[in-house]
Parts: structure tokens; sequence; C-alpha cells
């Protein structure tokens, strides 16, 4: 049995630590500021609801009427399947493949809601956690911290604290987890399992690795949106880290790509829920190392998101003008084309670099909705 206090720097709040941080945020200058610029003529009102939460589901079910009324018209619809792979009485660990920073979470989140489900915990990088209020308002949404960019020499140190968080949280708090299947967004949606991962899901139990995975129950899945409102910001990156291999986005650019995706438009939302590793691992010749088990689990993982993904008449035209001529023809019309083309031009319009490269960003932006046809095409 783990106690609680170990997870003190990393883990989401607890429901009586919600009062006492919600009146800390209410005395932080910045956040009534952000409260003020959203809801001008209803900043007392918000204020007075949010001290009246006395749990994470308070605050949560607040968020998730946030988020409600932030998607009115930057969504056409969002849908989701595979619900026959989970139960209701089970904690599962949810990777997934990663678009966007803020949506991808919450909005499985809020699907797990709707269909009766307990919310997931979150994984979120600490890299991401620009401001002290930002810290608060995620663990006060059962977010737990994952530590970037420390020294080498402490890399083992950290990953052992967060995979035993893992643990604890699965096995005997019987929260279910969500954690992107790699380090940052695919830029190029070419999406795949970091093994780091895996090999970090591993060390935290308290038996062998393959029996530290298996009991994480983990759940691969694919999330697809039909547009991207990063897409351009993606592709910018790109270009900059081809010009300059050593720049690095700055904390400016994370909130850019946060408040574009959160606001932008992004047509169809699909989220699918694959089949449980450990279903999947019975078919497979049993590892007798920790690395074929790695490469093992990494292949199922992809495999299955990969083919659960929802694809949209722009998948398909990007996938035909790079590499299948007309392959999927039958898949759109002239006037998808025309559309796919028209958003391709506006997107890049938005890019604002000295040195703009419109053909790279150009094909940098149709991999992105072109690679997850290219790999379910793969392993199919």
């Amino acid at each position: 049995m783990l106690n609680k206090s170990e997870f003190d720097d990393i883990r989401p709040y607890d429901d009586e630590e919600v009062s006492p941080v919600i009146e800390g945020l209410m005395k932080d200058s910045e956040f009534r500021s952000i409260i003020r610029l959203a809801f001008p003529e209803k900043e007392e009102e918000m204020i007075e609801r949010m001290r009246s939460f006395r749990s994470v589901n308070d605050f949560q079910f607040f968020l998730k009427d946030l988020l409600s009324e932030a998607m009115d018209g930057k969504m056409d619809s969002i849908r989701c399947g595979g619900w026959e792979w989970i139960q209701k009485d089970r904690a599962y660990t949810y990777i997934s493949n990663h678009r966007d920073i803020v949506l991808d979470a919450s909005l499985l989140c809020s699907l797990l809601v709707n269909k009766g489900y307990k919310t997931a915990e979150v994984a979120i990088g600490d890299n991401l956690l620009l401001h002290s209020w930002i810290k608060n308002v995620v663990r006060l949404n059962k977010s737990f911290i994952v530590r970037r960019g420390v020294p080498i020499r402490q890399m083992l140190e950290v990953s052992t604290h967060l995979s035993r968080y893992i643990h604890y949280a699965v096995c005997e708090k019987h929260e279910s987890v969500w954690i992107a299947q790699r380090e940052g967004r695919a830029k190029d949606s070419n999406d795949r399992t970091q093994e780091s991962l895996l090999k970090m899901l591993g060390i935290g139990g308290t038996t062998d690795f393959g029996d530290n995975i298996k009991e994480l129950n983990i759940v691969p899945v694919s999330l697809s949106y039909e547009y991207d409102p990063c897409d351009y910001l993606k592709a910018a990156e790109l270009q900059q880290k081809r010009d300059d291999p050593d720049f690095k986005k700055s904390q400016d650019d994370d909130w850019l790509n946060m408040t574009t995706g959160l606001l932008g438009y992004k047509g169809n939302i699909h989220f699918q829920f694959g089949r449980p590793v450990n279903s999947l691992l019975e078919n497979q010749k049993p590892a007798q190392s920790r690395n074929e088990w790695v490469q093992t689990l990494a292949s199922l993982i992809d495999k299955e998101i990969f083919l659960n993904y929802k694809f949209y008449p722009c998948n398909y035209v990007a996938y035909d003008c790079l590499w299948g001529k007309n392959y999927f023809a039958d898949k759109y019309t002239k006037e998808d084309i025309e559309t796919f083309n028209n958003y391709l031009y506006n997107q890049l319009e938005k890019v604002d670099l000295a040195n703009k490269d419109n053909d790279f960003l150009k094909r940098k932006i149709m991999e992105m909705y072109a690679n997850p046809v290219k790999n379910q095409l793969e392993v199919k």
C-alpha cells in the first residue's frame, strides 16, 4: 500500500483541498484578470460559483460547462465508439495519439461523463504550466504533473516517481488515467508510441515488467479531428526546426497553440476506444526481455490506434495529392478538393515567418492529414 503523501508534488488535489485552493486563486490577480476578460458581465457570478465548490466533481462539471460553451460553433459533431471495450467498474490507462494540447483529454473526459463513466486523471507536462494559477486549475481538474527537461542524472528517479503514481492511481485509487503516446504532439500526425513511455509505465509496480504493464489495463484510444486549427502553427514550427536545429518553442508559442486549438474550428471529431492491450497480449509469443516487451507493446498500441482512425474527405484528398493519385477518388468530390485547397490557402496565409517557405509548409500541412491514412493502409 503506497502513501498518498509520497505524491504530493505531482498528484491532483483531493476534495478537501478544493476550497482552500480556490480561495488562493481568488487572491491571484492574474487569474482574476482572466475571469474578468472571459466573463466581463458575469465576473462576480463566476467567482461566487467557484467559491461554492466543495469537491473535484463540482469543479469538473463547471469546466465541462465552460468547455461546451467554448466549443459552440467550433465543431460540427463529436462522436465516440468502442464503449464495449471498457467497463464502468474498472480503471484503465488510456493511451492515445495527441493532437491538441488542451482538448484531447478534456473532450475524452466529457464523453466519459456523458456516458456515465468516471473522468480520467490526466498527465500534463510541467512545461505547459506557464503560470501558478494554471498549475492549480489543472490539479483541481484531476491532472497530475509530468516533469520535463530534468537533468539526465535525475531521469530515472523522476520516471520511477511518475510510474509509481500512475500505478497508485489505477490499482489503489481505482482511477483511470489518460496519457499521450509520446511527449508532445506528433507535428506531422505520424503517430508512434514512444518506447520510453512504456518503459516508464513498467517500472512502477511491485512485480516484473510484464505484470506491471498488465495491471495498468492499457486501452489505446484513437482521436481524429477533421480539421486541426493548429496545423499552420505546427508546420511553421517544423520549418523553424529545419532552418535552425536548435530552435525551441517559447512559452508564448505554447500559449498560442493552446488558445488556437481551443478556439479554432475543428469540424467533426471522433474518439474510438480500441481493444484492451491485455487481450491483445494473449495472442502474442511471451516476451523474453524487457526490450521485447516494449517493442511488442508499442506495435500493438500503434496498430490499434491506426486501425481506429476516423477519416474525412480532407484526409483522402491529402493522401491522393501526395502519394495516391486517385486511389481514394470514390471518397471525395470535386467540391471536397476545392474546399480543402481553399482551407490550405487560408491556413498558409496565417503563417508569420520572415523566410516563409510556402511549398514546404503546404506539404507539411498535407502530411498531417495524409499520414493517418498511410499508416492505416500499412497495418491493414
